[in-house]
């Protein structure tokens, strides 16, 4: 096979990988719209700031999420909205495949891109 295809698909298995889990998810959700403290994604995110910060620490070394210090704070956003757009992309494909009472409209138009 061509090498650089070979790369390319090690490049987009790891993408894959990092959304893999639920939680990351979760955080570029909370995320998406904007900048927020980690105070700020622990309380959305519903989970412990150890967790939630383990998973913006290997976010931010994958160039996902950007971050910003003010103070005693760490603020983070999104570094590259491409990964927001393959979420939500994602997000309503396998919502839709659902059956019409499992996921509300609301849910829906919280995935759908934004003009």
């Amino acid at each position: 096979m061509d090498p650089e295809l070979d790369r390319l698909f090690e490049v987009v298995s790891g993408y894959f990988g990092l959304l893999s889990e639920p939680t990351r998810l979760k955080i570029l959700n909370a995320i998406c719209d904007g900048e927020l403290s980690v105070t700020d994604i622990v309380e959305r995110v519903e989970s412990t700031q150890t967790n939630v910060s383990r998973h913006l620490n290997l976010m931010y070394s994958k160039g996902v999420v950007k971050r910003r210090r003010e103070g005693p704070m760490t603020f983070y956003s999104i570094a590259d909205p491409n990964i927001v757009t393959l979420c939500r992309t994602a997000c309503v494909q396998m919502a839709s495949q659902f059956d019409g009472k499992s996921v509300s409209n609301r849910t829906l138009k919280r995935f759908m891109p934004r003009a």
